[in-house]
């Protein structure tokens, strides 16, 4: 609950002063600890947790409150390994730091107080800390001491691989460790969904939907998980990577263009997407991976058709990505079944979802187009790919120029698995001291 202030947790739209409720309160036992004599140390308080991407099966594509951050469809996702794709964040806290809060990403500081989405999530969680301490005049006031978090990715930001909600989860996640609050992962995804709709589902492991919900104050719109990691874990994923670059349109703004503009968008939103997340939610419970996989690339394609019919239209896939679409029909068609499955979000990334006991099929068949030489046929979710030398279906038979399209229009690969949601770690980005540190 947030209570005075910041609200409730159930209401999250940020009160009147939330810029102020979102830094450090004045008080003067935070005056005091800065007077301490000289050859004592001012202690460092911190956290560090790592925070998985999240790629959607079902697309969150529009809002219907921009403050709070509420979709129009409620979307669902695949939670992928941390041992491919991680953000790490430390979130510390001091009275030897400057009064303002920081943030440093990738060893770039950022201006955080121009950032009304991370100070929204800063300010839910420090009013939640200051309820622990109202109610245990014993423990530190963390609350009144200002914040340095340090973050780090192990993949290109803005590019098409949802870094921000990695990045908003493992923030979230690491500040609530840091003030050791008690709120569930459900909880706390009310207030990730500030900072990034998408980061509500990177709190989570395994399956997640991220539910729209109905009341206008966003108590509702919240991120379940359908099913664990351990439910389907034979899951595998193979991003292409075709471009590390940011997009050309944000997501935020091609967001606005097609809700304003398409007249697709509302017959997907209300009526076509409650329907696949019955259906794909139930294909997860099953282990029904042809239906997953039709409904995968279906909704892939409707979105990416909301985007066409928004104006001016919005393009975020590209010959790249529409050579890897004609390469997974092909593929599907020589199995005889079905056996992979695209999806795209705001970007010309390639997702492939496929099972691992068809790993020659379809990782094969990539392997085999692309060559070893191209970067990413290496880490944990190689091996079953490492000893196979053949394509999983005659090279022949596929479309000739969707080959040579892949051959050269990608930059390098991913392979990965779903996954577990946040974890927390004891690698430090912020040293004892306070100093800023890197995990390379």
């Amino acid at each position: 609950m947030l209570r005075e202030t910041c609200g409730q947790l159930g209401r999250l739209r940020p009160p009147p002063g939330w810029l102020e409720c979102s830094r450090p309160p004045p008080l003067k036992e935070v005056k005091d600890a800065r007077k301490r004599k000289t050859g004592v140390a001012t202690p460092v308080f911190r956290a560090s947790t790592t925070a998985p991407v999240n790629i959607a099966v079902i697309k969150y594509w529009g809002k219907r409150d921009a403050t709070l951050n509420l979709p129009t469809n409620s979307s669902l996702s695949v939670t992928l390994s941390q041992r491919s794709l991680r953000t790490l964040t430390t979130a510390s806290c001091s009275a030897a730091y400057p009064a303002v809060d920081e943030l440093t990403l990738n060893g770039n500081p950022q201006d955080i107080q121009s950032s009304k989405r991370t100070l929204a999530c800063l300010a839910n969680l420090r009013a939640l800390r200051q309820e622990i301490e109202k109610a245990d005049s014993s423990l530190p006031k963390l609350s009144a001491l200002p914040l340095r978090i340090v973050s780090e990715n192990n993949f290109p930001t803005a590019a098409g691989l949802a870094s921000s909600a990695a990045g908003f989860a493992a923030l979230v996640r690491a500040v609530a460790d840091l003030y050791q609050l008690p709120q569930s992962p459900t909880d706390l995804s009310r207030i990730a969904r500030q900072g990034s709709g998408s980061a509500c589902r990177s709190l989570m492991g395994g399956y997640v939907a991220w539910r729209a919900g109905e009341l206008a104050d966003g108590s509702d719109s919240l991120a379940e998980e359908v099913a664990p990691q351990s439910h389907w874990p034979e899951m595998r994923a193979l991003i292409l990577v075709v471009s590390a670059e940011k997009k050309d349109v944000p997501s935020t703004t091609g967001m606005q263009t097609t809700v304003a503009t398409s007249e697709l968008f509302s017959t997907r939103a209300n009526a076509i997407v409650p329907a696949r997340m019955t259906a794909i939610e139930t294909a997860i419970q099953n282990r029904d991976f042809p239906t997953f996989a039709e409904i995968t690339m279906r909704d892939s394609n409707g979105f990416h058709a909301t985007c066409l019919d928004s104006w001016p239209p919005i393009f975020y896939m590209n010959d790249v990505s529409r050579a890897a679409v004609r390469l997974v029909h092909d593929i599907n068609n020589l199995a005889g079944r079905t056996v992979c499955a695209y999806t795209f979000d705001a970007g010309p990334n390639a997702v492939i979802y496929y099972l691992e006991k068809d790993s020659s099929l379809v990782a094969g068949t990539f392997k085999a187009i692309l060559g070893t030489a191209l970067e990413g046929w290496s880490g944990p979710f190689y091996e079953p790919v490492k000893n196979i030398t053949d394509s999983g279906v005659p090279l022949d038979q596929v479309d000739s120029r969707a080959v040579d399209v892949l051959k050269s229009g990608l930059s390098r690969v991913i392979l990965t698995a779903v996954g577990e949601g946040p974890v927390s770690v004891q690698s430090h980005l912020v040293g004892e001291k306070g100093e800023i540190l890197s995990s390379s």
